[in-house]
This record gives C-alpha cells, sequence and structure tokens, in this order.
C-alpha cells in the first residue's frame, strides 16, 4: 500500500498552517458588509501599500475579482476588453465578463513567454469612429506570472509600454496577478514596480501564498468603492471575514519568503524530468513554481495513463491536454518529495507500478543464473527498503 502522497496538481491545495488556524480561532472581527471588520481592514490595507495602491478590496476568489474590475472598467453593456487567447481570464472563468457583464472579449495571441506584442495590441483597438459597428474598446487586461505560459514572468519594462499604449487611446488596463509574488521574487523586482501601470491589480492569496482562500483587488479609492458595490452584487460579500483575512496576513507574513524555494526545487524537478527519456520539458520556461512536461510520441503513453499510475504512487499531478501534464510546486512540498516525485516518474515511464510483484521484473532478465544471483541481493533490499525502491 503505498502511504505517500505528494500532490502536485496546483498550488491551491495547501493546508492552513496550526499559525494560520490559530489567527483564525483568535481573529477580532465584526461586520464587513457595512464595512467594519478591523482584521479585513488591515489586510486590506497592508495589500494596498504592497501593491503601491490608494486601497485595496477582499473578495472570495480570483475569478469573482477579475469579473469586478473589468465590470468596474466596462460599465457599459457592448464594451470591449483585449486579452491574451490563453490568459485565465479568456480560458478559465466561465466566460463570465460576457455571460454576466456583456464585455466582449478581443484575444490577441500569447507569445511563448506570456507576453502579446505590443503592435498586435494596437492593432486589436477599435476604430471609435465606426462604433455603429464596432464594440466599443475600454480595457487591456495582462496576467502576471502568466499561467499557461508555465508560470512566465511579464517584466515592468513591458507592463510599462502596455500601460502607455492604453493611456494614448484613454483606455485602462487591469493586471491578473494571481501569482504576482511568484513573479516578483523571480525577477527580483517589488510588486509595486511590477504593476506600477496598471489601474487595477488582483493578487491571489491561496495560491503560492499558501492561504485557505480569498483575493485582494487593489486600485484607486474611486475604482475600490464602485468594485465593493459590485462584490455585493455578485453575492462576494461576507459578514466576518476576517476570520479567513487573518490567515491571509499570516501567509503575507510567512510565506512570501518561500517563494524562492518554490522555484529552485521547481527547476530540480523540471531538470530531472528533462533527463527521463521519453518526456521533455522546456526548461527556459521553468520561471517560477510550474513545470510543463510534454510527452514524446514514442514513448507509447498518454498522459491519463500517466497520470493515473503516478496516482497509484500517490503522486498527483494534472494533465494539461494531449500528452501534456503540468505539476505546481507550493510550500508545503520538501525536497524529499521532489526527488519521490521523480523517482516514481521514471518507474511509470519504465512499466513498473506499486506493488508489482519482484518476479515479474526479474523475469525480464537474459538468465535464469542472473535471475539467481540479483534475487539473493534483492532480497537483502526488500528487507530494508520494500519493493518499490529495489534497484535492478
Amino acid at each position: 500500500m503505498v502511504t505517500r502522497r505528494v500532490d502536485l496538481r496546483s498550488d491551491t491545495v495547501t493546508k492552513p498552517t496550526e499559525k494560520m488556524r490559530a489567527a483564525m480561532a483568535n481573529a477580532e472581527v465584526d461586520d464587513d458588509v457595512l464595512g467594519y471588520d478591523p482584521t479585513a481592514a488591515r489586510l486590506e490595507s497592508e495589500m494596498a501599500r504592497i501593491m503601491g495602491k490608494e486601497a485595496a478590496l477582499f473578495v472570495p476568489s480570483g475569478t469573482m475579482a477579475n469579473l469586478i474590475c473589468v465590470l468596474t472598467h466596462c460599465q457599459i453593456r457592448g464594451s470591449e476588453v483585449i486579452l491574451g487567447d490563453y490568459s485565465h481570464i479568456h480560458i478559465y472563468e466561465n466566460g463570465g465578463i460576457s455571460t454576466i457583464g456583456g464585455v466582449h472579449p478581443r484575444t490577441v495571441k500569447n507569445n511563448e513567454d506570456g507576453t502579446m506584442d505590443i503592435n498586435l495590441i494596437e492593432e486589436a483597438i477599435r476604430d471609435p469612429s465606426f462604433e455603429i459597428c464596432y464594440p466599443t474598446t475600454r480595457l487591456i487586461c495582462l496576467e502576471n506570472s502568466h499561467a499557461h505560459s508555465g508560470g512566465r514572468c511579464l517584466s515592468a519594462e513591458y507592463t510599462d509600454q502596455v500601460g502607455e499604449l492604453a493611456k494614448k487611446y484613454g483606455l485602462k488596463l487591469h493586471i491578473d496577478g494571481a501569482r504576482i509574488f511568484n513573479a516578483s521574487v523571480a525577477l527580483g523586482v517589488p510588486v509595486h514596480r511590477l504593476v506600477q501601470a496598471a489601474d487595477s491589480v488582483t493578487a491571489c492569496l491561496s495560491k503560492g501564498l499558501g492561504a485557505p482562500a480569498g483575493t485582494v483587488i487593489a486600485g484607486s479609492k474611486p475604482f475600490i468603492a464602485k468594485a465593493k458595490i459590485l462584490r455585493k452584487t455578485l453575492g462576494g460579500a461576507m459578514r466576518q471575514v476576517g476570520v479567513i483575512c487573518a490567515a491571509a496576513l499570516v501567509a503575507l507574513e510567512e510565506n512570501v519568503g518561500k517563494l524562492e524555494s518554490d522555484h529552485k526545487k521547481a527547476k530540480i524537478l523540471a531538470e530531472g524530468i528533462n533527463n527521463i527519456k521519453g518526456l521533455k520539458v522546456d526548461l527556459a520556461s521553468v520561471e517560477t513554481n510550474i513545470v510543463y512536461f510534454d510527452i514524446l510520441e514514442d514513448l507509447g503513453i498518454t498522459e491519463e495513463k500517466l497520470f493515473k499510475n503516478l496516482e497509484a504512487y500517490g503522486v498527483l499531478v494534472m494533465p494539461e491536454g494531449p500528452r501534456k501534464i503540468r505539476l505546481v510546486l507550493h510550500h508545503q512540498i520538501s525536497e524529499s518529495d521532489v526527488q519521490y516525485t521523480l523517482s516514481c516518474i521514471q518507474k511509470v515511464v519504465s512499466g513498473r507500478l506499486p506493488g508489482e510483484p519482484l518476479r515479474s521484473t526479474l523475469s525480464t532478465l537474459a538468465t535464469s543464473d542472473r535471475r539467481d544471483r540479483l534475487c539473493g541481493s534483492a532480497a537483502v533490499d526488500i528487507t530494508r527498503r520494500g519493493v518499490a525502491q529495489v534497484k535492478l
């Protein structure tokens, strides 16, 4: 029986630490819908400071946070937002900006590094003189780090260029900063600098930072005042939300400093996978805590089979399309977990499953004489470490 569990499906699977649980139990709370929860106010003030914005607002999820931001910037139905064709808002948020907000998405191709070409963004901006046919462009959205590109980071300089383009045409700029702290640590640039050009930004607290739930929106005071109304409209206003915010404050204090270690372990994992025959990782793409690897066709195994066989070893990963797997590191994944994962991937690729009888593996050896000699040494190894650890 496999007793070890290494959960690499996402950085959203972390469990609250003991310090978080204690902070939640002892949180000072009040009614946040009325604006009086002191712990929520403290978190919002701290996040506004970190992001270099006037104000901030706690909301239950990143999807709601992005929806609120887009709808606040695009209050007239039929407005258009320019965003990447592989952006989280466009692919993974149920089309909420359209179904709820009546906002039309105009996609621009995401490059491998998560950017969009500046000239293509400019070409996508509608000509206002032809508004009898065109929707009105009001917003540009970026994502940093860019999840679908493997956690690649957008530089402050690139974001500044997009911000200047937005100003040139009287548009607003929103940054989906679900993993903005990862980008900040990887680039060695403060968060406030990375989002300086943005009119609004979101930051998820339950991904790399490891809090149980929640996202914070930051922007100008008038923007946040409007966003707060939309939060209520969407059912995102909660009462004694300080219970959750208390854990987020602990996450800010304890886990931002651990992100660099997450990134280093991701690189170790990526390099190890790349050394396994039949698998391939674009090592240049591993900038933060996300690792994608491709299963080469000649390996003869599908992503679904590899995923299920790894699950049998207690290693949980995420299939990400044909012959592609995603793994995400977080602060509760140790170096030992990384090495265990690599050993399990190697075994699965080699066709071995947990609990496989030793004789089935030994039977592949060329002669019974060699089989007998190895069996004696293997028996000692089995006693010490178990069948799954036998090396032949």
